[in-house]
């Protein structure tokens, strides 16, 4: 027998051939031998290429969701840290409630680092605010968002474990060049 793809002589038990691999089908025994042109080389078979989803298609609904997470976390965070600062100063923001040492400063009635809290948590409870709409712009696809989202993850690279991840995950998705132009394609641009 002959292959059909190379053209190289077969024995009639193999069912695929030995130099080029490709399947032999089993030809009749009463057609007359004779010289056959073996045909052209086709190389090899040709697959279905695949389709290729861009870099900021494939991260966009995860990243999206994770800032939101990020958010509820900041503002759970936040909560918490008022619970503890509430039940440390005495259930009322700078009263300690007699002799503590250094209630003679005069600052919120209490310890001097009581003057920062309403600024902490202000802070807090913007960033976890910011966070939360950077997550609603990714998911909705907005303009405006990826530049947000970029600018929110060189800052959220300071809150150690979650913040330092999620900001890297979001400058490694959104911030090359390439990103810019697959984001613009995708953006709804209202």
């Amino acid at each position: 027998m002959v292959c059909q793809s190379c053209g190289s002589n077969v024995e009639t038990e193999i069912h695929f051939c030995p130099r080029c691999g490709a399947p032999v089908a089993a030809q009749a025994s009463n057609v007359p031998a004779g010289p056959t042109q073996p045909p052209a080389y086709t190389g090899y078979v040709q697959y279905r290429p695949q389709m290729m989803i861009p870099r900021v298609q494939r991260h966009l609904q995860t990243l999206g969701i994770l800032w939101c997470v990020y958010g509820a976390y900041r503002v759970l965070s936040g909560l918490m840290g008022l619970f503890f600062v509430r039940m440390f100063a005495g259930h009322r923001f700078g009263y300690w409630g007699g002799n503590f040492p250094f209630s003679r400063w005069g600052v919120m009635h209490g310890a001097p680092w009581m003057a920062f809290v309403p600024v902490i948590i202000t802070v807090a409870v913007v960033m976890a605010a910011l966070s939360l709409v950077v997550g609603y712009g990714l998911l909705t696809r907005r303009s405006w968002a990826r530049v947000f989202a970029i600018v929110l993850a060189v800052f959220a690279l300071f809150k150690i474990p979650f913040g330092t991840a999620l900001g890297i995950y979001t400058l490694w998705v959104l911030a090359p060049t390439t990103s810019a132009m697959e984001y613009d394609a995708i953006a709804d641009q209202s």
